[in-house]
Parts: C-alpha cells; sequence; structure tokens
C-alpha cells in the first residue's frame, strides 16, 4: 500500500484501538514540549490523521512509530510557538492542565510536568527540550531517542545532559504534593487577609511574581521580584479579594486555586516551593489558559478529559 493510501475500513478498528491505548503518552510527549495543552491536541489529532494513513502491515513497533511522529511534530510545532511567543505582552506561563484523574499524565514519571519546570524548559531548544522530557519522564533509552531526534546516541545523552545543567537547585528540591498545598493554602489565606508579615513569612528573599494576561488590565508585565515587593502585589492582585471565591484544583501534580467575580473564572494561581520557602507565585489571566483547565476538569469528571479525541477520518 502506498503511505499515503487511505487504509481499508477492516483494520480501522485495530487502529482506533492502538491509537487510543498509546494515546495519553503521545499527549503527555507533545503538552511537555510545547507547554500548551491546545497546541499539544492538535500535534495529536495530526498524528492520529497522519496514522490512518500509513501503511501499518510494515510499521513494526506502533509505539515507536506514534512516538517519532508525535515528538518530530512538536519540535515543528515549538519552534513556530518561539517565534509567536516573542510577541506576547508580558511573562508567558505554560497552560495548565488538570492532572487530577493521572497526575503523571501519560508518562512513566512525572518529570517536567510542574508548571515551574515547564517554564524552565522553555528557556531551551525545542529539540534539547524533547530529548530531556523523552529520557526523564518517558524513561526511552539513549538509542531510542536517537532514532526518533535523527542524532547520535552521543549527542543525545550531551543534549540531556546539558539540559538537567539548566535546572535550578529550585526545581530539583521542589516539596512534596501535600507540603505544596499547604504552602499555597496558607499563601491565599494571608493573601486574602492582608497579611503582609505571614505572606513575607512564606517567601523566599529571591521570590518573584509571573503574571500571564498577554496585556490584560491588571497583569503585571514584569516579573515582580522580591519578598517585600511579592508579598505587597499579592494582597492588592487581583484588587478583588474581599469577594473572590476560590475554589481548589489539582493542575499539573501540584495544588492551584481557580479564583471566580461574579461566578466567572478570572484567574488560575499557583506556587512553586522548597524547604526554603516559595520562590515563584503563577497567575494566569488568559481566560482561554483557563478556559482551557476548566474544560480538561469537567472532562477528567466525565472519565475522558484530554484523552478523548475526534476520531475522523480520512
Amino acid at each position: 500500500m502506498h503511505p499515503e493510501a487511505i487504509p481499508m475500513e477492516g483494520d480501522l478498528h485495530e487502529a482506533v484501538s492502538v491509537f487510543v491505548q498509546l494515546r495519553p503518552r503521545l499527549f503527555g510527549i507533545a503538552y511537555r514540549v510545547l507547554g500548551s495543552a491546545a497546541e499539544a491536541e492538535d500535534v495529536v489529532q495530526e498524528v492520529w490523521l497522519r496514522w490512518q494513513r500509513t501503511d501499518r502491515t510494515v510499521v513494526v513497533s506502533p509505539a515507536a512509530f506514534l512516538s517519532s511522529a508525535t515528538t518530530r511534530l512538536a519540535i515543528n510545532v515549538a519552534q513556530s510557538a518561539r517565534v509567536r511567543r516573542e510577541t506576547y505582552i508580558g511573562p508567558w506561563l505554560p497552560e495548565p492542565i488538570d492532572t487530577s484523574n493521572d497526575p503523571q499524565a501519560g508518562a512513566e514519571r512525572a518529570e517536567a510536568l510542574e508548571l515551574a519546570l515547564l517554564l524552565v524548559l522553555e528557556k531551551l531548544p525545542p529539540t534539547e527540550r524533547a530529548a530531556y522530557v523523552l529520557r526523564e519522564a518517558f524513561d526511552y533509552s539513549y538509542p531510542d531517542i536517537a532514532r526518533i531526534l535523527g542524532l547520535s546516541p552521543v549527542n543525545v545523552r550531551k543534549i540531556v545532559s546539558r539540559a538537567r545543567k539548566h535546572l535550578t537547585e529550585d526545581q530539583r528540591d521542589s516539596v512534596d504534593a501535600v507540603e505544596h498545598r499547604r504552602l499555597l493554602d496558607a499563601f491565599v489565606t494571608a493573601a486574602r487577609h492582608g497579611d503582609i508579615a505571614s505572606l513575607e513569612a512564606l517567601l523566599t528573599s529571591d521570590a518573584v511574581s509571573l503574571s500571564d494576561g498577554n496585556g490584560r488590565r491588571g497583569a503585571a508585565r514584569v516579573p515582580v521580584i522580591g519578598r517585600a515587593r511579592v508579598a505587597n502585589l499579592s494582597t492588592a492582585f487581583p484588587r478583588f479579594w474581599p469577594t473572590v471565591e476560590v475554589e481548589t484544583v489539582e493542575a499539573n501534580g501540584r495544588g492551584g486555586v481557580v479564583l471566580y467575580r461574579d461566578g466567572r473564572p478570572a484567574t488560575f494561581m499557583t506556587v512553586a516551593a522548597t524547604r526554603r520557602g516559595i520562590h515563584q507565585v503563577m497567575w494566569v489571566f488568559s481566560p482561554d489558559k483557563i478556559a482551557a483547565l476548566l474544560r480538561s476538569r469537567a472532562g477528567s469528571r466525565s472519565g475522558s478529559g484530554l484523552r478523548e479525541v475526534a476520531f475522523s477520518t480520512v
């Protein structure tokens, strides 16, 4: 069969079965490389369309084939996304995803899933980022990663090693989920009550606050740095603390909150912390990113979530 020929309907059921089984891994790879659930979903959908058009009788390992296709396509998308994000107004933060039903988001391990770590990986070249993700989160061997990326195993080892060095001690020394939730709850309580002293006690001296709003009113367009400045900003930002409703969520394997104003979701907030305290506060004001998180939560409750795919045939 020609690679671009449409397969007979007789084996489409098997193709769907294989793809559904592997889909969590494919989404997990694409999401970690891109930091965007929407872009990752687009990548997975494109891989599904390519899988339909492939002569599957000559595919020795569907898992290897689909993982390779997903990784390469995600790298291509990341290269163009980097250009788009250069025009983003203010800090850009990864799009949070609901992980209440899958704390590892389809990976062998939960590595490279926390928002703070994804933000660090965003600074790496896409190929370097992909190599790190495949190795650390999905436990691919160096020879397998080399085949996917079209590089030598020696080069892949160097790339992964270089990526690891970009990770700061804060990322390597993150608190566990229980302690993270305790610190987040304490932060929200102190911020709502305007308790500057308690906030400063929770923050590290070099704490930074990042606001993702792409120019939206009320979102700081530059990082706010320093314990005192972050504490003061957090009591007045958002300015509707006295009337805001707080909903606790789990996003990217860690606790977070969605803040509602007048019954409408307005802000997502979470923190990054080590034993030294909270060193990063992240605010997402982008309506699209908040809506995507809430959709993924609704999907998780219904049992589909980010696993659902539109199985259109070509």
